[in-house]
């Protein structure tokens, strides 16, 4: 598709108003989506992902919705890497505290993506300076029990290692580097 075409797309949400339409419409239209067929190319669902939700997640400030979450897994079960890479993304690189963005995180990590997923928000998550918010999100993706690649995992560890300083008195930090030692203490030297 050429780059026209995805301006088309993003022009053709904000007419239709995708970012602001009530939640309940947002259930529906991710239905609609799913049905389509051919399937959306990446691009077209990071463009979707980025219009239809990256404004409400960010904004959150209680748990979202059960349309919300209807609609966010729905659209997740079948465009979850494109997901992942906009949405989870920009909530990782999110200044703040951003609680119920985590705990959004989190519960997508725990229930909904499937585990090359789980391991893209586990190095998306490494990609970013480590913060107490995180810390849980990190501690949802090993609560997941995935084969981490060796590569994924040495760096886990190294970030872990650094970190240390920084997380001398947290308890999130603490039960995280437990969890490390107890699942993968053949691989930790």
């Amino acid at each position: 598709p050429c780059p026209l075409c995805h301006l088309q797309l993003e022009g053709l949400c904000s007419f239709l108003q995708l970012s602001t339409c009530p939640e309940h419409l947002l259930v529906r239209f991710c239905s609609w989506l799913l049905a389509l067929t051919p399937d959306l190319s990446y691009t077209n669902a990071a463009i979707l992902a980025e219009q239809l939700f990256l404004k409400r997640v960010l904004s959150l400030t209680q748990p979202p919705s059960r349309h919300l979450m209807a609609a966010l897994t729905s659209f997740c079960s079948k465009y979850s890497q494109p997901f992942c890479r906009v949405l989870v993304a920009a909530i990782l690189r999110e200044p703040g505290e951003g609680a119920e963005q985590a705990k959004l995180v989190c519960e997508l990590v725990e229930e909904f993506l499937e585990p090359d997923c789980v391991r893209l928000v586990l190095s998306q998550v490494l990609e970013v300076p480590l913060s107490e918010k995180l810390l849980p999100v990190v501690q949802a993706v090993l609560g997941r029990q995935e084969v981490l690649p060796p590569e994924l995992f040495d760096l886990l560890v190294l970030t872990l290692c650094q970190q240390v300083p920084a997380f001398s008195t947290s308890l999130n930090y603490a039960k995280l580097v437990t969890a490390v030692l107890t699942m993968y203490q053949s691989q930790v030297s």
